[in-house]
């Protein structure tokens, strides 16, 4: 393995953290970018979907070239998130943890300031950061970028508004002379421009992994659903991915709280993840999904940027996207590290037009995924129903009396007959449900 990343010209200290990590064998965008890092001066375009090992390529180079005798900042690397950032701080950590001396530091916004300034008045050479907060450390003279020879803005194309109003003052502070990395999962207008802007007339552009969306691992399903069953046809998915992870995306905040309501009222085991949140609820909930102790994230398209977990095997598209790259980076959180996965997005028939343009935009194929029956639909809800019977605590508070005699009425049923009449029960609620709603409709 070591040798693989060796004929790269990566460095014995890298090398053995890579080996601990047990990182195999370099992907192709890391193939392409690390030489061209360690050995040119050019500017730098790396084009790589999600998934693909693009802060290995950078990152990996980056903490070789850094002097650490020098008590400076010598890199700025720029994300759209906190959650990103904090991922490549670990990260760094971890591919530099045998280098001596090397120090990084993450400051990013939604979280105090104070500790942030105090931990930049240390020795620093690497600075991993968002936009708004780094200009606010500039302001308030808390970080010198006067010898900061790398500047990298990674997943560029999701902060492109971001950037337009920050870049020149972020910009103003570093040398004259400087090497600017700019990553990203695609290329739209926006990100040229950017290019044009700020980047080398010489900048070398490198692509790797573009032909698909992340990798062949990932397969594209769609399911056409009536508004009023999608709820339905959501759980009855997630009934059958039990124990498996995946991430749920909407686009609204409101929509993610939402969802995220009814996944608790049907005991799943999930949590919602947008920017209204706190920080501190955000890092929570984050470190719960991974670390295993819940198994859905509901989010928004920007609050899940950063997420880098290996073992999510299903995305669902709960709304299509408002973009291409929106797509992109959505699939790309499964199938990670060459595992399979599945991305299945949720239409309603008039939107299953968009599925062509999808298709030609992004050189990928969809197939038809089948919508369980109306008798499935109501099995499976009915299984809901009773896992959520098994998992509500029991109420201390009821008297010794009313529960003596409820176990009267009940203490001749042996467990399936009651089980049976349980479900009898819920049939006939059901029904008189559905009988009932046409009725409250035609009133309104």
């Amino acid at each position: 393995m070591s040798k693989q990343f060796s004929s790269l010209g990566v460095s014995a200290p890298i090398l053995k953290a890579l080996n601990e990590l047990n990182i195999v064998e370099p992907t192709e965008i890391q193939q392409k970018t690390i030489p061209l890092l360690l050995n040119e001066i050019h500017d730098v375009v790396g084009l790589a979907k999600t998934g693909t090992g693009k802060t290995a390529a950078f990152g990996l180079p980056l903490l070789q070239l850094i002097n650490t005798e020098l008590p400076v900042v010598q890199a700025v690397i720029l994300v759209p998130t906190r959650e990103l950032g904090q991922q490549i701080f670990r990260n760094l950590e971890d591919f530099g943890k045998h280098i001596p001396n090397i120090s990084i530091a993450a400051t990013c916004g939604g979280i105090p300031i104070k500790p942030q300034i105090e931990r930049l008045s240390q020795p620093t050479h690497i600075v991993v950061a968002t936009p708004g907060r780094l200009i606010d450390l500039i302001q308030r003279k808390a970080v010198d970028l006067k010898q900061t020879e790398y500047l990298v803005l990674d997943e560029a194309d999701e902060m492109v508004s971001i950037l337009k109003e920050s870049l020149d003052e972020i910009v103003a502070e570093l040398p004259k002379k400087h090497r600017t990395l700019l990553f990203s999962a695609t290329l739209p207008g926006t990100i040229k421009q950017l290019i044009q802007n700020y980047l080398n007339k010489n900048v070398v552009q490198v692509s790797a992994n573009m032909e698909t969306v992340g990798n062949q691992g990932i397969d594209h399903e769609y399911i056409v659903v009536d508004p009023i069953e999608k709820l339905d046809v959501l759980m009855h998915f997630l009934n059958s991915k039990d124990g498996e992870r995946g991430i749920i995306f909407c686009k609204t905040k409101a929509a993610v709280n939402k969802l995220a309501k009814n996944l608790a009222i049907n005991r799943f085991s999930s949590g919602a993840l947008h920017g209204s949140l706190s920080q501190g609820i955000r890092d929570r909930i984050m470190e719960q999904f991974r670390e295993g102790h819940i198994n859905i994230l509901v989010a928004t398209d920007l609050a899940a940027r950063g997420i880098d977990v290996k073992e999510i095997s299903y995305v669902v598209n709960y709304h299509l996207p408002d973009t291409y790259e929106n797509y992109v980076h959505r699939s790309g959180r499964t199938a990670r590290a060459g595992a399979k996965g599945l991305s299945l997005t949720v239409l309603q028939e008039e939107e299953t037009v968009e599925i062509p343009e999808f298709e030609k935009e992004l050189g990928i194929k969809f197939t038809k995924f089948q919508k369980p029956s109306a008798v499935s639909l109501e099995e499976n809800n009915m299984l809901l129903w009773a896992k959520q019977i098994f998992k509500t605590k029991p109420n201390h508070d009821l008297s010794a009396d009313l529960k003596t005699n409820v176990k009267t009425v009940f203490h001749h049923l042996t467990k399936d007959e009651l089980i049976e009449k349980l479900m009898a029960n819920y049939v006939l609620q059901n029904k008189v449900e559905v009988a009932e709603k046409p009725v409250k409709k035609f009133k309104k």
